[in-house]
């Protein structure tokens, strides 16, 4: 396992495997791994000869007010956890790499980024979208893996490669959580202590909202209000969406009589966290 900086250092490689009839898998991640990324990587490395993961901050798709600056990053960490769960490279650019000066190109989309993390973020997708459809080009994975706790995410890379007859399939991996339920983030080093206790009514309220959805309830409002009404008791909470939209399109649906999403934005002190679950797993 080694650690290239430059795009043309992996389009070497990649065409060196290709001369060989292997096949590849891209694990498109922005660092900082944990136990989440790890099972992207696992899924990779059964699926496919050799893996690529990118190890990217990809400041395009920060806000001016975000975290960009503060975003966690340790690459001897990161390249550990790769090679242990069976990566073969990661690329690891500068942004200069990515984004040459003058850069002035970018791949956007509309309706399904315009609800829960689109609202609130209005530039992320594009950034998303700019940063995968680069990957895309200079990997050309067979196989492409995303968690489903960027259930939104997932949905849009999908349509932009449906979209754009992008020859690559795109692959989508269960949540993985910490023994208490909150799902694994980067963000969550961000947490205090008390913090850390209090982000657990994220797990708790999608825990919640499934077992609604299982027992046969369909009213959307009925199951957000319950969800809402449970996160708004934790004091260090503050909610940014509890929402339940159609999977195909991302917007707000009345009844879940169609495949959904059950989608969740809460603010843990200043740390912004997302957490989801698909009616069609319940």
């Amino acid at each position: 396992m080694r650690v290239v900086k430059t795009i043309d250092e992996v389009r070497k490689q990649v065409k060196e495997w290709r001369a060989q009839g292997l096949t590849v898998g891209l694990v498109p991640t922005m660092g900082y791994l944990h136990e989440g990324h790890a099972s992207l990587i696992d899924a990779s490395h059964r699926d496919n000869d050799r893996t690529v993961v990118s190890d990217f901050v990809n400041p395009m798709q920060f806000g001016p007010t975000e975290d960009l600056e503060s975003y966690p990053r340790d690459i001897e960490r990161d390249a550990a956890l790769v090679e242990a769960h069976g990566g073969d490279i990661i690329f690891n650019p500068e942004p200069s790499e990515m984004y040459h000066e003058g850069f002035s190109s970018f791949v956007d989309m509309n309706v399904l980024t315009q609800e829960l993390c689109g609202l609130s973020r209005p530039v992320h997708f594009r950034g998303v979208c700019t940063v995968v459809s680069k990957l895309f080009n200079i990997v050309q994975p067979d196989r492409a893996y995303f968690g489903k706790k960027d259930a939104q995410q997932l949905a849009v890379i999908k349509h932009m490669v449906d979209d754009l007859n992008m020859d690559i399939q795109i692959i989508g991996c269960p949540i993985v959580r910490e023994k208490d339920g909150l799902a694994k983030s980067s963000r969550n080093t961000y947490l205090s202590p008390d913090e850390r206790k209090a982000a657990l009514v994220l797990s708790q309220a999608i825990f919640m909202g499934m077992d609604m959805v299982r027992k046969g309830e369909t009213n959307v409002s009925a199951i957000t209000d319950a969800m809402k009404q449970h996160i708004s008791a934790e004091p260090l909470a503050k909610i940014d969406y509890v929402k339940i939209v159609d999977l195909a399109t991302m917007q707000q649906i009345t009844d879940i009589d169609r495949p959904a999403l059950c989608a969740i934005a809460v603010y843990i002190g200043k740390t912004r966290l997302i957490d989801n679950f698909f009616t069609e797993d319940v």
